[in-house]
């Protein structure tokens, strides 16, 4: 069971609790909802989703209208774990939250309200359409739990440890985001937010690094310490030494260290 409708809310707080989950979204004015003693305020850019059981009142101001979602908590989408769809939509009902819409989705919230109110009786409509917002919802929070997971999985030690081991070698991106188990779009995306480099200025400076230590530490040749740090040749070492550290071997090899 999935139903959908318009509703305005009363201006006078109203306590209740149903045996069905509940999506309440802002479509005109202002209302507040508490779940299970939770605040919640409502707008055009916020939504509210009620697990079945939990006690909530709630009240609008004059203007407010809002779309109401009721779900069959025993639906098979919602209930089954072995249902297609089970993954996608039952973490939306784990407990009462508060959803912020993007730009997108909130226009199609405007959009299913006005075929709403241009078609009051088509029962279809309803359900396809209030289908659709509840999908792009469980969409943007499964995102958001991807985000944090692939954030808390990222290792920047691993990845560091994986170039130390493979310095002479040709690394790619590709071959970083093997390590961390995830897609390259994704790998560069987590990396930049976790690390606050790109994985290629990161490979780039752990080689840098250690072209210095060797250069100040050991008599090896400027040639043989560009082999060992996965440098093309001796002047692609000395070119990013001065561009990325303002110095150069013969410098280092003087001074002793990063000038």
């Amino acid at each position: 069971m999935l139903n959908a409708r318009l509703l305005k809310l009363p201006t006078a707080s109203h306590h209740h609790r149903h045996e069905h989950h509940q999506v309440v979204v802002g479509v005109r004015g202002e209302a507040d909802l508490s779940v299970d003693g939770t605040g919640s305020h409502l707008d055009t850019w916020r939504a509210c989703l009620v697990p079945t059981e939990a006690r909530h009142d709630y009240c609008g101001d004059f203007q407010n209208h809002v779309l109401v979602i009721n779900l069959d908590p025993y639906m098979p989408a919602l209930s089954s774990p072995a249902h297609s769809e089970y993954e996608t939509l039952a973490p939306l009902f784990e407990r009462p939250r508060t959803l912020v819409l993007d730009s997108k989705l909130q226009g199609l919230v405007q959009f299913v309200a006005g075929e709403f109110d241009r078609s009051p009786d088509n029962e279809g409509i309803k359900h396809h359409m209030g289908a659709s917002i509840l999908h792009c919802m469980a969409e943007r929070l499964n995102e958001g739990r991807e985000v944090r997971q692939n954030r808390h999985a990222l290792s920047p030690d691993t990845i560091r440890r994986y170039i130390m081991e493979n310095i002479q070698c040709k690394i790619t991106v590709n071959d970083l985001a093997s390590v961390a188990c995830l897609s390259v779009s994704r790998f560069h995306e987590m990396f930049r937010e976790v690390v606050g480099v790109t994985p290629h200025q990161f490979l780039l400076q752990i080689r840098l690094d250690q072209a210095v230590q060797l250069l100040t530490m050991t008599p090896l040749s400027v040639s043989e310490v560009s082999y060992r740090t996965g440098f093309s040749s001796q002047s692609a070492l000395t070119n990013a030494l001065r561009k990325h550290k303002g110095t150069t071997p013969s410098r280092l090899r003087i001074d002793g260290k990063v000038a």
